[in-house]
């Protein structure tokens, strides 16, 4: 039995009159009569009581209609709910996110993305770089805004930039540099850091290392932490400073000073990182949502 017996049975029993319904179903009559016929040998029993000009269903008949018309329904919500998840506008989105990094972004991203997408469900994910990269690889995750990953980490993967955001020093209220309207990085190179796990977040210490190097200074041993939650309570604990984006600003108010780094660094790229192939149109467009105002497109 198939979808198509299904449809041709309905159509004559609402028609009455199988020529009726053939000329709707735009196939030819012969065709409509041996469809019907094959469905009743299958099932053994008669659905139609035939008449000269008009066929009427039996009682198993109009039993089988509600059935049928019921499988019918079933099968184009199907086809519906699958199109819909490969247009974009229904589903569920896996979106990693580094919270220091994406603090601006990604509220702007979701409003935007929900007013387009209201039927796409967005699953957030606060992971550290190297587990945004899994989770991309493993297809756990459709897309990551995340630091721009470098070198062979980036194989296989499309990154999109979204913003730049000049490396600041974090200094807790209370310490003697917190007065100060910016910090070098030699009285930086002084100082206890602060920063978070090298086996999770092995670009943060490359950065570090390479912008020591310039000084002609290796950093000392740095107090690591898995995640900025645990980074701020030590900076603002005094155990020492931290390099940060200057975004985190939104995220500490008055707990922590964030002071401009003098001279200026290279700044943190920040942006969306997918899989080149097997992307998602939800993905695209939640990508566009996450641009900054001025260049994002979010129409459908």
């Amino acid at each position: 039995m198939e979808l198509r017996h299904l449809r041709y049975f309905v159509a004559v029993a609402e028609a009455e009159n199988v020529t009726h319904a053939a000329a709707k179903l735009r196939v030819a009559q012969p065709a409509v009569s041996r469809q019907v016929r094959d469905l009743e040998e299958e099932l053994g029993l008669a659905l139609f009581e035939r008449g000269a000009k008009s066929v009427r269903l039996t009682d198993a008949g109009r039993i089988f209609l509600e059935e049928a018309r019921a499988v019918l329904q079933r099968a184009d919500d199907a086809v519906q709910a699958v199109r819909a998840v490969a247009g974009g506008s229904r589903g569920e989105l896996h979106v990693g996110y580094a919270p220091s990094l994406t603090v601006q972004i990604l509220p702007r991203a979701l409003r935007r993305f929900q007013a387009e997408r209201p039927g796409v469900r967005v699953s957030l994910h606060d992971l550290s770089t190297e587990e945004m990269l899994a989770g991309l690889r493993e297809n756990r995750l459709h897309l990551a805004l995340m630091v721009q990953p470098t070198g062979a980490k980036l194989r296989g993967l499309r990154f999109h930039e979204l913003a730049r955001y000049p490396l600041c020093a974090a200094v807790a209220p209370g310490h003697r540099l917190a007065r100060s309207r910016s910090l070098s990085l030699a009285k930086m190179a002084a100082e206890p850091l602060i920063g978070y796990s090298r086996a999770d977040y092995p670009e943060y210490h490359v950065a570090i290392e390479e912008i020591f190097a310039k000084l002609g200074k290796t950093p000392g041993p740095i107090e690591e932490h898995d995640s900025v939650s645990s980074l701020i309570a030590a900076v603002e604990a005094g155990h020492g400073l931290a390099l940060v984006p200057s975004a985190m600003a939104c995220m500490v108010g008055p707990r922590l000073k964030i002071l401009p780094l003098v001279p200026e660094v290279h700044p943190i790229i920040v942006g969306a990182v997918c899989r080149k192939s097997g992307d998602t149109i939800a993905a695209q467009r939640f990508i566009a949502a996450a641009e900054p105002a001025d260049s994002a497109l979010v129409s459908s």
